[in-house]
């Protein structure tokens, strides 16, 4: 396969590189990071003020995607064996439901709960506002768990969502969500995961510090 990019920004605060990174890694895909500059429009992104998403954004051959469902997409499309989606297909429309209601909604829990891998609460109040969102990742973990038997949302290997709700764990752990056994049993497996490893490891390397996302109490 031909050598990609994938342009990103900062491992501590974007979600959404680091979505578009874990699809990467899972296909197998051979691609360089570009991290863009932390000027005022990453950083209008990440504080979710932009109209537009600029990443990540992944360039292979003459191909440019940067809409994460679309580079999960496409990613099947050029790795088909790399198991992004179950292969039964009661499984994929369940997996691709839920990684849709991801990429489209919970915008109060996004707010609310900033992704900073760097940061670590003994205790948070999650606003009213946000509790619904919280409320409704924990159902669609339940239900995806009980029917695949785990580990995983989808059975014994990760998939596409995991990956987009992968950075929900780590609001999770940051802002000592409580969950019920399972849920945290899952929360371990993906951060536990040697990708988030490797992720978090860039993200605690990282200098620069974005004070808006950064939550006092």
């Amino acid at each position: 396969m031909s050598q990609a990019a994938l342009t990103i920004s900062s491992k501590n605060y974007s979600s959404w590189s680091l979505r578009g990174w874990l699809l990467c890694r899972m296909a197998g895909l051979d691609f360089a990071e570009v991290l863009v500059e932390m000027d005022d429009e990453a950083r209008q992104e990440l504080l979710l003020l932009s109209p537009s998403v600029l990443v990540p954004r992944l360039t292979h051959d003459d191909v440019t995607v940067w809409d994460t469902l679309a580079i999960a997409e496409y990613l099947h499309e050029v790795t088909p064996t790399a198991g992004l989606w179950p292969a039964e297909r009661a499984a994929r429309a369940r997996c691709r439901s839920v990684s849709g209601e991801m990429h489209s909604g919970f915008h109060n829990l996004r707010s609310a709960l900033p992704m900073n891998l760097k940061a670590r609460h003994a205790s948070f109040k999650i606003f009213s506002g946000a509790r619904p969102d919280v409320e409704r990742v924990k159902a669609i973990w339940t239900e995806c768990l009980d029917a695949s038997g785990g580990p995983w949302l989808f059975g014994t290997a990760p998939t596409v969502a995991d990956a987009m709700y992968a950075p929900v764990c780590t609001r999770f752990r940051t802002y000592a969500v409580e969950l019920e056994p399972q849920l945290e049993a899952y929360v371990e497996t993906v951060l536990s995961w040697p990708l988030m490893g490797e992720w978090t490891e860039g993200a605690m390397a990282e200098p620069d510090e974005i004070v808006e996302l950064e939550v006092e109490f």
